[in-house]
């Protein structure tokens, strides 16, 4: 079976795609599989760090919403499709799977040229315009929102990482810890804002540290590689740890009783599949997607919820120090958390390109 990924940008599509794409090659390794991307985007990092085909496309903004601007987008969108085209041709693709974002609009359109099967995965409780586009031309729609707006959707979550699906959070908890130089049997909160930080995060956590070392909690702070945001250094008590970046997410998970993060649909997913109660800050900008995708778990008593302009050092002492200060009620929030939570989801989509591909008759 050949298959095409498109799934580039931002992590967020380009991670459930790499995800897929371990769990095709899990089954079967001799599975073909091409991700397209373009220059501008992560994939030209992250894919190839992870053993893949990447083959680049010309970027093509393109406007927000289906209007009859998108049929005016001249030749940059038509040499795109041309190059994606291309690009299911050489690769002999039996089917494209999108995950939205710019690369995914001349990837639907190519394969739709090409009569390719295409599978359409959206992350997001509000769909972008490529997806939008993508699910009016098959009807094989995975969705991680049971309540999504695209047609004939089929549940299925957010595909995740290995190390992240099958991670036993109380079993690697105290060498967790141990890695990031936390004690084994502290109340530890994790702040992170996603690969570059958040600064409205940062700013409100370092100035709540003494706080949290006077109710015993220690703190491990991803603060982000351009962000140098730190407490003054105390000697003894309860640890704060900041580190500008972290590539053992999984670690960092497994050190934690809480987190205190932005609402990202990946971030989301991943703090429920480990069972992770988490404060949400959802990123104040864009169509409030961030809101939707933490509001489940926070209604399932998973989470707490708090507006980026409302976070201060207050809001933190009053809400998130009594949980941490209660192993009941995090116990309790984990539980709940850990139920809005889908480990499988790569699975399930994999399954989802098998039947496809079947259905269809084009593995050659």
């Amino acid at each position: 079976m050949r298959v095409v990924l498109a799934g580039g940008g931002t992590a967020g599509h380009i991670e459930p795609a790499l995800a897929l794409a371990d769990a095709l090659r899990r089954n079967d390794p001799n599975v073909g599989i091409v991700c397209l991307g373009t220059e501008r985007g992560l994939e030209t990092r992250l894919v190839p760090q992870r053993g893949y085909e990447l083959a680049l496309i010309p970027p093509v903004p393109l406007p927000r919403t289906l209007t009859p601007q998108l049929l005016s987008v001249p030749g940059r969108l038509r040499g795109a499709i041309n190059a994606a085209a291309a690009v299911l041709d050489q690769a002999r693709a039996d089917i494209l799977v999108g995950f939205g974002g710019y690369v995914a609009t001349p990837g639907y359109l190519a394969a739709r040229k090409r009569k390719v099967p295409i599978i359409v995965h959206e992350a997001n409780p509000k769909p972008g315009l490529a997806n939008k586009l993508g699910a009016r031309f098959t009807d094989h729609v995975a969705v991680s929102h049971a309540d999504s707006p695209l047609p004939n959707p089929t549940f299925v979550g957010i595909p995740l990482r290995r190390e992240i699906s099958t991670l036993d959070r109380l079993a690697m908890g105290d060498k967790a810890r141990s890695y990031f130089g936390l004690l084994p049997d502290l109340p530890t909160l994790l702040i992170f804002g996603g690969s570059q930080g958040a600064r409205s995060l940062n700013q409100a956590a370092v100035a709540a540290a003494p706080y949290f070392r006077q109710a015993g909690i220690q703190v491990l702070h991803i603060v982000g590689p351009k962000n140098n945001e730190q407490p003054e250094p105390v000697s003894g008590g309860p640890q704060y740890v900041t580190i500008p970046y972290c590539d053992r997410m999984d670690l960092a998970y497994a050190a934690a009783d809480m987190a205190m993060c932005r609402a990202g649909a990946m971030t989301c997913a991943e703090l429920a599949a480990v069972a992770l109660p988490a404060a949400y800050v959802p990123l104040p900008i864009g169509n409030g997607e961030q809101r939707l995708n933490a509001e489940p778990i926070v209604a399932a008593g998973g989470g707490l919820l708090v507006d980026n302009a409302d976070l201060t050092p207050e809001w933190i002492v009053q809400n998130v120090l009594p949980v941490l200060g209660d192993p009941g009620r995090v116990a309790a929030m984990s539980e709940a958390a850990g139920r809005m939570g889908r480990r499988d989801a790569d699975v399930a989509l994999a399954q989802m390109v098998y039947d496809v591909v079947r259905s269809a008759g084009t593995a050659r």
